[in-house]
């Protein structure tokens, strides 16, 4: 889910996005997904959706469901590509049931800092995005992470543009005025 990169470096990725709906300053940062409950003794499967999974067993308090409430950390560990979370409170499978398919989050100010020219996905949902001429694209709706590179979906007056993360097109990414340049490339836009 949603993350954090330079144009055009792929080194550079980050994930952690806000949970749907998108807001343009959200105060939690998803780092994972319950999927079901593991064993019958309250444990949950936790699809990892973070860069540094590493972190989580750091958090004493961990926030879930689309109204992030609070849960304290019992314990976590790792099995098969995914965290085994145990909360105070959650003693059983059915409490840990009632949780699947929330999403698992964390503070942003507990998030891992960023060094310059990186931001979150959430960060450039709602920027403004021109053409290097000035015409505007629309904003963007979403971020759609590839592999190769991550691709911003503008809505606008021309309908959904797909915008590649690269170098090569978007020229200029200036999150606090809001605004995005983009170098628009033979094809990228259907005429």
């Amino acid at each position: 889910m949603g993350g954090t990169r330079r144009p055009g470096n792929n080194a550079q990725k980050k994930r952690g996005s806000a949970p749907p709906p998108w807001s343009p300053e959200p105060r939690f940062v998803v780092v994972g997904r319950v999927l079901r409950p593991h064993g019958v003794r309250g444990e949950l499967r936790v699809e990892i959706l973070t860069d540094y999974p590493e972190r989580l067993p750091s958090h004493r308090t961990l926030y879930i469901g689309p109204e992030p409430t609070p849960y304290q950390v019992e314990g976590v560990r790792f099995h098969r590509g995914a965290a085994l979370i145990k909360l105070v409170g959650c003693d059983d499978r059915n409490a840990a049931e009632e949780l699947r398919g929330q999403w698992v989050q964390i503070p942003i100010e507990a998030a891992v800092p960023l060094e310059e020219g990186e931001y979150y996905h959430f960060q450039v949902v709602g920027v403004e995005v021109f053409t290097v001429e000035g015409e505007p694209l629309g904003r963007v709706a979403e971020v759609i992470e590839t592999g190769a590179n991550d691709v911003y979906v503008v809505h606008g007056p021309r309908g959904e543009v797909l915008i590649p993360a690269i170098e090569d097109v978007v020229r200029e990414l200036d999150l606090e005025a809001r605004r995005m340049i983009v170098e628009v490339l033979p094809g990228l836009l259907e005429e």
